[in-house]
């Protein structure tokens, strides 16, 4: 089976709290996410803040006309420094995403790290050379849009 890494960074100019009150609420994550992805959290009782051992369970659209389940178990937190999500059920044979906030000299860098394998084998990794890699770029993309429309960007040189 093969596997995968995408990693990506922004540097968001605001304080560390602000930034872990937002990326660490579970609600916040449909505000993040691309519309065309059909981003739903099914969770019936969902709190407020994440925490070790917490279940979200959603339905998104990795494709345009598929709609699937997605469960990810948030297996690590240190508060205010970083939290991981684990798959347990979706479009993955693995899903590990790390969310890692660093103080930086002009606010806070903000990580990403997602190391994933893609299901069906040499068909997986197929459609993740032609897909996948792209797929989540996009996400990405949109995220530090979405992340620079509620906290602002860095003041240009």
């Amino acid at each position: 089976m093969a596997f995968y890494q995408f990693y990506k960074e922004q540097i968001v100019p605001t304080s560390r709290e602000k930034l872990w009150d937002f990326i660490s609420s579970p609600a916040n994550l449909k505000k993040i996410t691309p519309p065309e992805m059909g981003f739903d959290i099914t969770t019936a009782h969902l709190s407020d803040k994440m925490y070790a051992g917490m279940i979200i369970s959603y339905k998104v659209k990795p494709l345009p006309a598929f709609k699937t389940n997605w469960v990810t178990e948030i297996t690590q937190v240190v508060d205010g420094k970083y939290f991981v999500d684990e798959q347990r059920v979706g479009p993955y044979s693995i899903w590990h995403h790390q969310h890692i906030l660093e103080d930086h000299a002009q606010g806070i860098l903000m990580k990403d790290l997602i190391t994933y394998a893609p299901p069906m084998g040499f068909l997986g990794t197929i459609a993740n050379a032609l897909l996948i890699k792209n797929q989540l770029k996009k996400i990405f993309d949109y995220r530090k849009q979405a992340i620079e429309d509620i906290f602002g960007i860095l003041p240009s040189n």
